[in-house]
């Protein structure tokens, strides 16, 4: 069976409850190939997890994990988003959810849809 790579970004003020939710999953997690951006990368690091890292979300990871996604090179993106906060690169954040609909990528956007796209594809 092919490795699968899962990309895992995070907000400012959700980094935490990434990396507590990378810490419950991290035997899950263990087994794929992992992809983040630059700052939420950093901390899954800190888990002792091999992550890839790209840029940091305002500097163009967002748009670098979308055209992984875009080529099919992503099998799933677990973004934990900040809902009720505004964010200077909200036109990258909507290309990578338009490219996840478009691509047919599933994409989590909180712990509870994380948890279901990690037992659904591992």
């Amino acid at each position: 069976m092919e490795q699968k790579t899962i990309a895992l970004i995070a907000h400012d003020g959700k980094k935490p409850e990434m990396v507590g939710f990378v810490k419950d999953h991290i035997d899950l997690l263990r087994s794929v190939k992992l992809i983040a951006t630059g700052t939420t990368g950093s901390y899954v690091l800190k888990t002792g997890l091999d992550v890839e890292l790209k840029l940091s979300g305002p500097k163009g990871g967002d748009a670098q994990i979308a055209a992984l996604a875009a080529e099919g090179k992503i099998d799933a993106i677990i973004f934990f988003r900040d809902p009720l906060g505004m964010h200077p690169h909200e036109p990258d954040i909507l290309g990578l959810m338009r490219v996840c609909d478009v691509y047919n990528v599933p994409l989590a956007t909180n712990p509870a849809t994380g948890e279901l796209i990690l037992k659904g594809i591992l």
